[in-house]
């Protein structure tokens, strides 16, 4: 069976929620269970998804700055400029400064490199809340790689065990 966003989307919701200390309160960073309710969240933010896409996780600063990580992208707007990359064979590269120990900022710029090797950075707010995206960004490389059978038995087990209806 091939994976689906559903089951990427399964997989790396519940690698947040088991890296990640309640609350989850966070000012900037958000993950998303469910799908409503996104395209008004995102209205203007120039976010284009595909009709399968699901959007996993955000650090939403302002209109100018934040990233969105998708079952498909990572999409990142810095200063203005946007960029996108598809996370199908990307590797993590750096986190930043995520814990905040070093400069005490509030926001972090994390770095994957894209299978055409270029660099594609991303916004994490640091503390707690950096777990959100370090893991949404990891969890959807690792499961991208993954064979199909693997990816759909792990979200079959979290449908499951989060009593979700529906297949996945």
């Amino acid at each position: 069976m091939e994976k689906t966003d559903r089951s990427i989307h399964h997989i790396c919701i519940a690698a947040i929620k088991r890296h990640t200390m309640k609350p989850y309160d966070f000012e900037f960073t958000r993950f998303y269970e469910e799908s409503t309710g996104l395209k008004s969240l995102f209205q203007g933010m120039e976010v284009d998804l595909l009709p399968d896409e699901l959007v996993i996780c955000s650090t939403l600063i302002d209109g100018e700055n934040f990233s969105v990580l998708t079952t498909r992208k990572l999409v990142t707007k810095e200063r203005g400029n946007l960029l996108s990359g598809s996370i199908m064979g990307a590797k993590d590269k750096l986190y930043g400064d995520f814990k905040g120990n070093l400069k005490k900022e509030p926001i972090t710029l994390g770095a994957i490199q894209l299978a055409n090797g270029i660099d594609l950075r991303y916004f994490i707010e640091t503390g707690r809340a950096s777990m959100v995206m370090v893991h949404g960004v990891r969890t959807s490389i690792r499961t991208q790689g993954m064979p199909d059978e693997q990816a759909d038995k792990i979200a079959r087990i979290w449908t499951r065990q989060n009593n979700l209806p529906g297949k996945v």
